[in-house]
Formats: C-alpha cells, sequence, structure tokens
C-alpha cells in the first residue's frame, strides 16, 4: 500500500492542476461552448471548494513531509501557494480578473512545485520513514 504522505502529495499535485487549468480554460470554453455560460463553472463557488479541498491535503502532506526531511523551505513554498490561491479568492474586487488568474496560477504552480519536491525528498529516505 502506498503511503500516506505520498497519496496526499499526488493529490494536491492534482488538485493544483484542476485549479490551473479551470483558470485557463474556462474562458476559453465559454466563448467556444455558450452554452456552458449556464453552468456555473466561472463561479466563485467552484473556488471556495477548491481551496476547501487543497487547504486540508496541501497542508498535511507539506508538514508530514517536512517533519521528515526538515526542509522547511518547501513547506514555506507550498505555504506561499496556498496564500496566494486564498488572496485570488478574497481579492477579487481589488485585482480584477486578470490579477486574480495571475494570483490562482501563481498559488497553483507553487504548491505543485512544493509536492513535487517534497514527494522526491520523502521517496530519497527509506519507504518507512514517510509514512
Amino acid at each position: 500500500m502506498r503511503n500516506l504522505q505520498a497519496v496526499t502529495d499526488q493529490t494536491s499535485i492534482g488538485l493544483s492542476l484542476v485549479c490551473a487549468v479551470h483558470c485557463l480554460l474556462v474562458p476559453v470554453l465559454l466563448v467556444a461552448v455558450p452554452s456552458l455560460a449556464s453552468l456555473p463553472l466561472g463561479s466563485e463557488t467552484f473556488h471556495v471548494w477548491m481551496i476547501v479541498a487543497v487547504l486540508p491535503f496541501s497542508t498535511f502532506a507539506l508538514t508530514l513531509g517536512c517533519k521528515k526531511h526538515k526542509r522547511y523551505e518547501i513547506l514555506i513554498l507550498g505555504l506561499l501557494g496556498l496564500t496566494s490561491l486564498v488572496l485570488a479568492l478574497v481579492l477579487e474586487g481589488l485585482v480584477g480578473q486578470a490579477g486574480e488568474k495571475l494570483l490562482t496560477l501563481l498559488g497553483a504552480g507553487l504548491i505543485a512545485w512544493g509536492h513535487i519536491a517534497n514527494y522526491k525528498l520523502c521517496q530519497q529516505h527509506e519507504p518507512s520513514n514517510c509514512d
């Protein structure tokens, strides 16, 4: 059975990619297929639910990995990404849609980068060390 830290890192990477793809493709899809405008794909509800999903998985995986490999910069990188995602949601009125997309893509990239590094470092240890 795969260890919990690896599964949560991989889940967090996947959620970050879903967030980035959503951010980039929804505007294109709405122009290409106008009937999709009736779906709540562009609503803030999607962003809230993504953050609700990403925050616990990412925080858990990064913290668990950091306890093993002691590379706190990985934890900080992930936390900066999570902060960027929250700021994109909270500050959308101030930064506009372009700023929201930029913060979301930056956050998703930082989170994915942090989890990839976390996963690799944990794989370098004995498998039992990252459980």
